[in-house]
């Protein structure tokens, strides 16, 4: 299984069968582990990684630049607006500079196409921080939380509620791969991405997992193991798109009366940030259901052991 994963980039959920997803989870798990008696784990010392953001962060640039501490890689940071692709700089000639200094690339930007063309100009492995179609690091630190919560994946059932987009994507190929049923709460007209929609029915039928996207928010909390709050409007987007997306997703904002429709066990995830008083209330995100903090923790452990298991 390493070999599946040395010196190979890391984009999407969507590039992994069930068996790497899973093998990367529990290397993540036992990384969690590490970190929790302190036993040191400078395995990469030595290498230097750059650290691309074109999108403001806190967890994702956080925990990559604690995560290759404690691997003992050195991180150079780039700022975009420092940089000659501001310019005009084709990408594929940033790429090959970059490959020529750097043991690897971390990348938080906007469409999934450029993180794909560093990959296919770079020897070195390149690591997807956050795409428009999927947050794969996010994913795994998802599923690490499950797995600490609930013991296991396949049969249960989660609720999500938000704005279908990079972690809903991520979120319906680890749901469909492992056989968590997945029920999507949002407004009619809000449309999920054709390709994703495919590959997650593909992978369904496979794990016998049920995918539904509806309208029915009480639908979809019922029996609900998990409820996974998201955002209902993303960076980038125009003011009178948020101003729509605000309005349609106001009969889903997860309250405590809604998450009491779960299950009584259920537990509450966000990748964060959430914007309180949204779509989710302050009450529901200091409940004792809640394990955001938990889940925001998993996202060092989550990158390093990815960092791990790709660095050459």
């Amino acid at each position: 299984m390493r070999n599946r994963f040395k010196g190979k980039d890391f984009l999407a959920f969507k590039d992994m069968d069930r068996e790497e997803i899973e093998f990367i989870t529990d290397l993540s798990l036992d990384f969690k582990k590490k970190w929790t008696i302190r036993e040191p784990h400078e395995y990469l010392k030595g290498q230097v990684w750059a650290a691309l953001f074109e999108k403001n962060s806190t967890r994702t640039r956080n925990a990559f630049e604690r995560a290759a501490a404690d691997l003992g890689v050195r991180v150079v940071y780039l700022r975009p607006d420092e940089m000659q692709m501001t310019r005009g700089e084709p990408l594929k000639d940033t790429a090959r500079i970059l490959d020529r200094y750097f043991d690897g690339l971390f990348i938080r930007t906007f469409g999934h196409e450029i993180v794909e063309e560093c990959a296919k100009w770079m020897q070195n492995p390149v690591i997807n921080g956050l795409t428009a179609l999927e947050h794969p690091t996010q994913g795994i630190a998802d599923l690490m939380t499950i797995k600490e919560k609930k013991g296991h994946y396949q049969g249960l059932k989660m609720c999500y509620a938000g704005n279908i987009y990079n972690v809903a994507y991520t979120t319906m190929i680890f749901c469909a791969t492992l056989g968590i049923d997945l029920s999507i709460a949002c407004p009619e007209g809000i449309e999920p991405d054709e390709k994703m929609l495919a590959e997650t029915k593909r992978r369904a039928k496979l794990s016998g997992a049920k995918i539904e996207i509806t309208s029915d928010f009480d639908k979809a909390l019922s029996g609900a193991d998990i409820v996974y709050g998201m955002s209902q409007y993303s960076m980038g987007q125009s003011e009178e798109e948020i101003a729509h997306l605000k309005e349609v997703f106001k009969p889903y904002q997860i309250t405590m009366e809604q998450l009491k429709k779960a299950k009584s066990d259920a537990i509450f995830m966000h990748c964060l940030p959430a914007y309180r008083g949204e779509e989710v209330t302050d009450e529901v995100m200091e409940c004792d259901q809640s394990v955001i903090f938990d889940e925001g923790e998993n996202r060092m452990h989550s990158i390093k052991a990815i960092i791990a298991a790709v660095a050459d």
